[in-house]
């Protein structure tokens, strides 16, 4: 007989600030580790992003990597189990960009998805964290939802969660748990770049762009000088343009998914790209380019 998880309903006390905008909910690291800041804030984005769909809904969560990200979606899959969310697809280690969220919630036909980032904000412990929704639109939450979460913020006298239930994000595949009162529960943990990848083949050809890059179409090869800051951009631009492309992999700087970005400003505007353009006019680049989160 499989293990039946129990719902637990804690008291909350409202937090001051949690006001949404369009791209979310975004404060200090501290803030969000407060006792019960980000289970709050949660619980009021699952109630007010979905209202009265709710109850056997599904939900994409990803997020760009920073730091937190690991338990923040850990807790979303123990509230929205316990909130009676049928199912969460949750990006491979729970990281997921936010077009690649965007692209999995229209192609899943979901109801919706929840995505932790603070944008091009620094991270690390002393850094920013944020979370916002995504409609079922895979866009941005119109303001009369993030107006109802946060009406909901100020008023949230406890939420829902089921705390032993924990899911290991790092395999690829389905899981199901029976939660108590609400039946079955699924998890589907997903490769965070194919289905984005998928869809840039949609769009663009990349027979043709293959081409480019090997030299077969000009004669020389395409060389370019791509800058991932160590955000979330990192395993996109790998699959795509590496893998995909053909480029050199020395072409694709900070590459990696940190969660402090390496200690980097994860914003592509020239103010902080000095290096990249000192680099750029040293080699025979012919595009070179910055990626926001």
């Amino acid at each position: 007989m499989a293990h039946l998880y129990k719902i637990t309903k804690i008291a909350a006390i409202p937090f001051e600030g949690q006001k949404p905008g369009t791209s979310g909910l975004r404060k200090e690291v501290p803030v969000f580790q407060k006792v019960g800041y980000s289970e709050n804030f949660v619980q009021c984005t699952i109630d007010g992003g979905l209202g009265d769909k709710k109850k056997g809904s599904t939900l994409v969560v990803g997020g760009d990597g920073r730091y937190f990200n690991d338990h923040v979606v850990q807790l979303i899959i123990k509230i929205a189990a316990a909130n009676g969310v049928s199912k969460l697809i949750v990006g491979h280690n729970g990281f997921m960009s936010t077009p690649a969220v965007s692209c999995v919630i229209r192609k899943f036909n979901t109801d919706g998805g929840i995505i932790l980032t603070a944008s091009h904000n620094p991270g690390g412990p002393k850094g920013d964290f944020g979370m916002k929704f995504n409609s079922a639109n895979g866009g941005p939450a119109t303001e009369t939802v993030t107006e109802r979460i946060f009406a909901l913020s100020k008023s949230i006298s406890d939420y829902k969660i089921c705390s032993g239930l924990m899911v290991d994000v790092s395999k690829i595949g389905t899981q199901s748990f029976q939660i108590e009162q609400h039946g079955q529960f699924t998890v589907e943990v997903v490769d965070s770049v194919k289905d984005y990848v998928d869809l840039m083949k949609e769009i663009f050809d990349f027979d043709a762009l293959k081409s480019l890059f090997s030299g077969q179409a000009t004669g020389q090869p395409f060389r370019i000088l791509l800058d991932a800051m160590h955000g979330a951009t990192g395993p996109y631009l790998k699959r795509i343009f590496v893998e995909e492309f053909g480029a050199k992999p020395e072409d694709i700087l900070n590459m990696d998914t940190l969660p402090d970005f390496g200690g980097l400003h994860p914003d592509p505007n020239l103010t902080y790209a000095a290096p990249l353009v000192e680099k750029n006019e040293t080699r025979p680049t012919r595009f070179g380019s910055r990626f926001r989160l």
